[in-house]
Formats: structure tokens, C-alpha cells, sequence
């Protein structure tokens, strides 16, 4: 099923279940997913969002939520905290299963292997694979180090 329509579904869900806190998350999806619909007209792109770019923005939104609480926290607004880290399961609940360490070093490995990379210029073509099969499944931000240190 598609991104999207599993969104969409889960929000009519949570309508009629009367989830106050999901609804809310899932209607932030859902506004994130009609901005980029958008800018891509905007650009004169495709008109709908591909379940990859779907993915892409899920991953930000986890993001933002983890710097979101910890800003919170730091800042004393321990209830504002809570609330960001409560909207992390709901968004995940959209991304795929993250891979572990052992899986994430085997799919850098072949990746490495697939684009012959051999120095740290190959860099780009690495992690262009690995985005390719793997966005929503790995964090890149660290990924990008451990590619580095594989081609130093």
C-alpha cells in the first residue's frame, strides 16, 4: 500500500477513535506531504509525491522531533519534550524497520563493493547507493562517517 494512502487511513482511523495526540501528528504528516506535492508543482515536477520522498520527509520529522525535545528539555519545558517525543512512534510507525549495526556495516560494504569505490572521492557514488536502497532504513548522518572511514 502506498505511503500516502496508509496515512490517509490511519488519519480517518483516528478521527473516528477520537486519538487526540495521533490525529494531531498524523494531520502534521499530512500537511508536510501536501507542501512538498507543492513545491514540486511549483517546479513544474511530477505532481504527487513518490513513497521515497514520502520517506524522506518521515525522516526529518523524526529529526526534528529528537532536536525538538532535547531543545525542550535543555530549555526547561519538560511537558513540551514529552509531547515532541510522544509524536516519534506515530511517525515511525510509517518508516521502515531501521537496520542494526551488523546490517548497516554489510549494506556500506556492498555498496563500497557495487561502485568499486576505493578513496574518499568515491564517496558521493557510496552514499548514492546507499539512499537509493536504504532511505527510511538507515540515519546517513551517521552512516557518512562510517563510509569516510572505510575509504580513508
Amino acid at each position: 500500500m502506498e505511503l500516502r494512502t496508509r496515512v490517509t487511513d490511519a488519519l480517518k482511523t483516528a478521527m473516528k477513535e477520537r486519538e487526540v495526540a495521533r490525529l494531531s501528528t498524523l494531520r502534521l504528516i499530512n500537511a508536510a506531504i501536501k507542501d512538498k506535492d507543492i513545491e514540486l508543482r511549483g517546479k513544474g515536477e511530477e505532481a504527487t509525491v513518490t513513497d521515497a520522498d514520502v520517506l524522506v520527509i518521515l525522516g526529518k520529522m523524526v529529526k526534528q522531533r529528537h532536536e525538538s525535545a532535547k531543545a525542550y528539555e535543555e530549555g526547561g519545558r519538560l511537558e513540551m519534550a514529552e509531547k515532541e517525543r510522544a509524536e516519534i512512534p506515530v511517525i515511525e510507525d510509517f518508516l521502515p524497520r531501521q537496520l542494526s549495526k551488523d546490517e548497516t556495516q554489510a549494506a556500506i560494504d556492498a555498496a563500497i563493493s557495487s561502485t568499486k569505490a576505493a578513496t574518499i572521492r568515491d564517496m558521493g557514488k557510496v552514499m548514492g547507493v546507499l539512499k537509493g536502497k536504504y532511505t527510511g532504513q538507515i540515519d546517513f548522518g551517521q552512516v557518512g562517517p562510517m563510509v569516510r572511514d572505510r575509504l580513508d
